[in-house]
């Protein structure tokens, strides 16, 4: 099967929409030169439409062909965004990953006045969780990690970065309230506030209770840490969020923070380098403003 990017295009046209002669306009192609393609596509021995009263529909092999040719542009769209930096005159880019917690509470800050100061570097930042970000680093997949000390496994080279807790956050007036502190497993059975599915502490949590042989009840998740003290603050359930994560404007109605009484509540982040020695400038640069945040932490 031969074909290049211009055929690619034209399938998916076609393809989505199931007309040969609208998806050819959006091609930019005469309906000929688009039939004469969509044949040679077809030369692979199977048909990849079937031809109806009314328009086409994908067979099992153009259904294929369309899931992969999307996959295709998707990585060509990534590879350019990677590459944009570059044409636009930025001389330097660090590919960063980090956990939940510092890419929600400490990272936005510290990168922003970072970049003030290197207008000539692009930063890409994904969030993993902390396992995750641990592998990449050991394995030269991404140079710099931000990650939660205990998650931090062999192949890294550890800098402190900030020191912080996990702690439960309830309505004012809920039962746990009055509670100094409380173990995770009593807390198992009343409705949960969370982060998104995907998020690197929505992960832990749930594994965390999944450790216990139970499930959490989640019952809204939201995009911010912010928004999960302002649900819990309106009684929409109880959350589990770093203490700096805490808002510390008053809400409206500020939920009332009660410690967790566990081992892996104390999250203290740590950048991670696979060798700080042979990190590229413009990393090692970023690594020592990081850590030069843990300096002035409590």
């Amino acid at each position: 099967m031969r074909y290049d990017l211009t055929d690619l295009r034209l399938f998916v046209a076609i393809a989505e929409e199931r007309n040969l002669t609208r998806g050819a306009a959006r091609a930019h192609l005469a309906p000929s030169s688009a039939s004469h393609r969509l044949r040679l596509l077809e030369e692979l021995g199977t048909p990849l439409f079937e031809r109806l009263a009314r328009g086409l529909a994908l067979t099992r092999a153009g259904d294929t062909l369309l899931r992969n040719a999307r996959q295709v542009f998707a990585q060509i769209e990534q590879m350019h965004a990677d590459l944009s930096p570059y044409a636009s005159g930025v001389r330097g880019h660090v590919s960063l990953w980090a956990n939940t917690h510092a890419t929600h509470s400490y990272l936005p800050d510290d990168l922003a006045g970072f970049l003030k100061m290197y207008p000539q570097l692009s930063i890409s930042l994904e969030e993993h969780t902390s396992p995750e970000i641990a592998l990449a680093v050991a394995n030269g997949d991404v140079e710099i990690g931000v990650l939660a000390e205990a998650e931090a496994g062999e192949g890294t080279e550890l800098i402190p970065y900030r020191r912080d807790r996990l702690v439960l956050v309830v309505p004012g007036g809920h039962i746990l309230a009055a509670r100094a502190r409380v173990r995770f497993v009593e807390v198992l059975d009343y409705p949960f506030v969370m982060l998104h599915a995907g998020s690197a502490i929505h992960t832990f949590t749930m594994n965390a209770a999944a450790a216990l042989g139970r499930h959490l009840n989640v019952r809204i998740q939201v995009r911010s840490f912010e928004a999960v003290c302002r649900m819990v603050g309106s009684g929409v359930g109880i959350g589990l969020v770093p203490r700096s994560a805490v808002p510390s404007v008053a809400l409206r109605e500020p939920p009332v923070t009660v410690e967790l009484d566990e081992p892996w509540a104390q999250r203290d982040l740590q950048i991670a380098v696979k060798s700080r020695a042979r990190l590229s400038g413009f990393a090692a640069a970023l690594v020592c403003s990081l850590s030069e945040g843990s300096r002035t932490d409590p």
